[in-house]
């Protein structure tokens, strides 16, 4: 039985970074993600004066409560959303001028709710080019603290930095928050502040946190989730059977969800304190389905939709349309392009099944986006022929994913 060994969480990787920078001592993260977006939130710690040591199965961070240890830098956050909306959140409660730039997809994704959020708790941060986007400067000065509004229907991103500056500040914070996306994300997102020592209390819309600082810790991370959709999904279509280890019932990442998704269909699975399992039938059932919550695994539900016996409808991700690139598109354009129909509107898209023997030997377009890639690798377990224009834009979450996958694929 393949048992697949997954990296670690990207966005638990990122969340431990920063806390492991704002906690008091030094703080030991155990199998961190090592990818294009870690090092590069790992590398913008650097350049803000943070140390951060490397060994192959663990990082340590030396806290710095009191903000950067440097009053002027220049950090570069390359495609990571979490980096480039995190990092300028961290030197906001230091005290210096620091300048955050992205790259070009990166610049285009949405900023401007953070931004917001951030000026009405008094930070001085100027946009220079596109109002709400990168690249941007914090002249920062600490953050007092108090109450804000935010709307994080874009992304719950936004939510999470604010809680983790929360600590930071001098008075604490109290968030009410007027539309909010991505839930599981944001509850991470609490239950490792409670591991570095913070109890975040939450009453319907309004978050409230407390004053008083981090304290360093231990802290092992999780399996990457959303990439352990694609291996299930392997499964799934297949008629095989994966085990990932680490992803067990105490799992913190809603994108665990995915596999609910693949029950629903009429894969098994199976859930442990170790791992889950999930059983390819043999059959794929059409579904309606709600993925909100679990947007990352969009495009992984699209990609093997067209092997299901019915159509499938999957509702309410209109926030996958600013993630890399708009996901919602890439994959109707990428299933058009094998030949399968297919129907979007502003939130939703719907699959029939089928594909068409003249399928084998498209070319995927990836639009730089990780998850496309991923995605439709599922799909060339039953498509003969497919290649991608950009493979490697895996490196931002999983630069051995080609190969592992292959290695699943000798074992199905």
């Amino acid at each position: 039985m393949p048992v697949v060994d997954i990296p670690g969480s990207k966005s638990i990787t990122a969340r431990a970074l920063f806390l492991a920078a704002a906690a008091d001592g030094v703080t030991t993260l155990v199998r961190p993600l090592r990818s294009d977006d870690t090092e590069g939130f790992a590398e913008g710690l650097v350049r803000l004066g943070y140390r951060v040591g490397r060994t192959p199965d663990a990082w340590q961070v030396d806290g710095r409560p009191q903000g950067p240890a440097v009053t002027e830098a220049d950090v570069y956050c390359r495609d990571g959303a979490t980096t480039a909306r995190f990092l300028p959140t961290l030197a906001a409660a230091g005290h210096g001028t620091y300048r955050f730039d992205a790259s070009p997809q990166m610049r285009r994704r949405p900023l401007l709710p953070l931004t917001r959020a951030l000026r009405d708790l008094g930070v001085d941060l100027r946009h220079e080019e596109a109002e709400g986007h990168h690249p941007l400067t914090v002249v920062a000065a600490g953050v007092e603290g108090g109450e804000v509004t935010l709307d994080a229907g874009q992304s719950s991103q936004y939510l999470t930095a604010l809680l983790l500056l929360g600590p930071l500040t001098r008075t604490g914070l109290r968030i009410t928050v007027t539309d909010l996306v991505s839930v599981p994300y944001v509850e991470i997102t609490i239950a490792m502040m409670r591991a570095f020592g913070v109890e975040v209390r939450r009453d319907g819309n309004v978050f409230v946190v407390p004053p008083g600082g981090y304290r360093a810790t231990t802290y092992a991370i999780e399996p990457d989730a959303s990439t352990a959709s694609y291996f299930f999904a392997a499964a799934a279509v297949t008629g095989g059977e994966v085990t990932v280890p680490g992803l067990g019932t105490g799992a913190l990442q809603g994108d665990l969800g995915f596999v609910d998704v693949l029950r629903r269909m009429g894969a098994e699975v199976s859930f442990g304190a170790e791992g889950t399992t999930v059983r390819g039938t043999g059959r794929l059932d059409g579904l309606t389905v709600a993925m909100r919550d679990i947007s990352d695994t969009m495009p992984t539900l699209a990609a093997i939709a067209p092997f299901a016996s019915g159509p499938v409808r999957i509702e309410d991700v209109a926030n996958t349309r600013v993630k890399e690139c708009d996901r919602l598109e890439a994959c109707a354009e990428n299933l058009r392009r094998l030949g399968v129909a297919v129907e979007t509107g502003p939130d939703w898209i719907e699959i029939r099944p089928g594909l068409p023997a003249a399928a084998s030997g498209a070319e995927i377009t990836s639009y730089g986006d990780h998850r496309i890639v991923m995605s439709f690798a599922v799909t060339g377990l039953r498509v003969p022929g497919i290649s991608f224009d950009d493979p490697g834009c895996v490196r931002k979450t999983f630069p051995g994913f080609h190969e592992e996958f292959g290695a699943l694929r000798a074992r199905l």
